[in-house]
């Protein structure tokens, strides 16, 4: 089992930057392959980016192309998302989660661990 805790969310301005952190403990983290997942209000839930298990494969949503960057250190147990040129259109509860799969994980149904989630929101 592993234990996830979000850092860094936050109010920015439209065009600026956040950068969210998610701490691990539990078993082995580098067993997990992990993602990035948001839910706004009055829509469906959305996995902005996710990360294999080594951290050399990743996938982004269409959404967050070109903006957000997934990294993972194995040593820290840590998993960051990096968010540039936020948008009105990016806030939203921002959840770090972790799948027993190794491969990249695209369904939020398939991440079996979850953190509590932390609020992003960006004015315009």
């Amino acid at each position: 089992q592993v234990q996830l805790v979000e850092s860094g969310g936050g109010l920015v301005q439209a065009g600026g930057s956040l950068r969210l952190s998610c701490a691990a403990s539990g078993r082995a983290f580098s067993s997990y392959s992990m993602g990035w997942i948001r839910q706004a209000p009055r829509k469906e839930s959305e996995i902005v980016a996710a990360i294999n298990w080594s951290g050399r494969v990743t996938n982004y949503a269409d959404s967050v192309k070109g903006r957000f960057t997934i990294s993972r250190d194995n040593a820290t147990n840590t998993v960051s998302l990096q968010m540039n040129s936020l948008k009105a259109e990016d806030t939203a509860a921002y959840y770090c989660a972790a799948s027993d799969s190794i491969g990249v994980v695209t369904t939020a149904n398939d991440y079996g661990y979850w953190g509590q989630g932390t609020q992003v929101t960006v004015s315009s």
